[in-house]
């Protein structure tokens, strides 16, 4: 059977598929959370310079200290539960229609697969990923010995159609698209491509080593190139109704950024972004992998 064939194929294969995505997804999560939690408030941080080591301790010796670690985890869980899948399955999808009649698939439309399968996830659940980065953002008022805005995800829900109205909730949705494009056309198309070279180089067999090479490219790909956009994306998040925006688009933030702060400030967040990426790709893939094995679906 070729690397790419549907098993379990139709509306009961895709089912599972969205099924076994999740759960991948949340166990990805759950362990590299902290991480992101970091990353989120680094990048929020409106100072000189790039993504120093001693700024990632102290951020993160911060959220330990003030218990802001898995804050906004709630929501970081409902998106993934609608992201990844569509993600996921949408780039298996649009790969097969490529692939009819048996043609190869080209790196290029495997690449615009990713992109466009990552945009289409990310519209779907922005408003979770709003609320998580506001949560994240609150740690730093609770640092301050400040209330946090929200209480939790209903109360965020409630608060943010209240004040900014309900497409208050897409806030961000730009630059958010345009980072999943980015995000999406490295991680899939990185892993895809990787683990089939591996395979076709006999380096291995489609195994537990041919993951694990895989997901460590494909996560440093996708920090790479998604790092800008997800600066962009959190600090236009972040911002709510409360006195006069600071960016009025992502364009808008793209130039002062880069005028007040420096080119590299388009990377703060690096180092915990690819430290968090990495092993969230590392679990996802492998569990993943071994969950389509488990449940009798051809390798991803």
């Amino acid at each position: 059977m070729p690397a790419h064939a549907e098993a379990g194929g139709g509306r009961r294969g895709t089912l599972a598929k969205i099924s076994l995505s999740s759960v991948s997804a949340a166990m990805a999560e759950a362990s590299t959370y902290p991480l992101d939690a970091v990353k989120t408030r680094l990048q929020l941080r409106r100072s000189p310079g790039g993504a120093g080591g001693g700024g990632v301790i102290r951020v993160a010796a911060e959220l330990v200290r003030y218990g802001g670690v898995y804050r906004g985890f709630s929501p970081a869980v409902l998106r993934h539960l609608m992201y990844t899948p569509l993600r996921i399955v949408g780039y298996e999808h649009l790969r097969s229609t490529l692939a009819s009649g048996g043609r190869e698939v080209g790196v290029v439309e495997k690449a615009l697969a990713g992109g466009l399968s990552g945009i289409a996830a990310q519209v779907v659940s922005s408003p979770a990923d709003l609320i998580k980065v506001r949560m994240q953002a609150d740690s730093r008022l609770l640092s301050q010995g400040s209330q946090p805005r929200y209480i939790g995800i209903a109360d965020a829900f409630t608060k943010i159609i209240r004040v900014e109205g309900f497409l208050g909730l897409w806030k961000g949705v730009v630059p958010n698209a345009q980072r999943a494009f980015l995000v999406n056309m490295g991680e899939l198309t990185c892993y895809d491509q990787a683990k089939h070279l591996i395979i076709r180089k006999q380096i291995c067999d489609d195994n537990l080593y041919a993951h694990t090479l895989a997901s460590v490219a494909s996560g440093l790909c996708a920090a790479t190139l998604s790092c800008p956009a997800d600066v962009i994306k959190a600090r236009i998040m972040n911002q709510g109704k409360e006195g006069k925006a600071l960016y009025r688009n992502s364009y808008d933030c793209l130039v002062k950024t880069v005028r007040h702060e420096g080119i590299m400030a388009l990377w703060k967040g690096f180092l915990p972004t690819w430290a968090r990426l990495g092993p969230w790709q590392f679990v996802f893939w492998v569990s993943y992998e071994k969950l389509r094995q488990a449940s009798g679906i051809s390798s991803f």
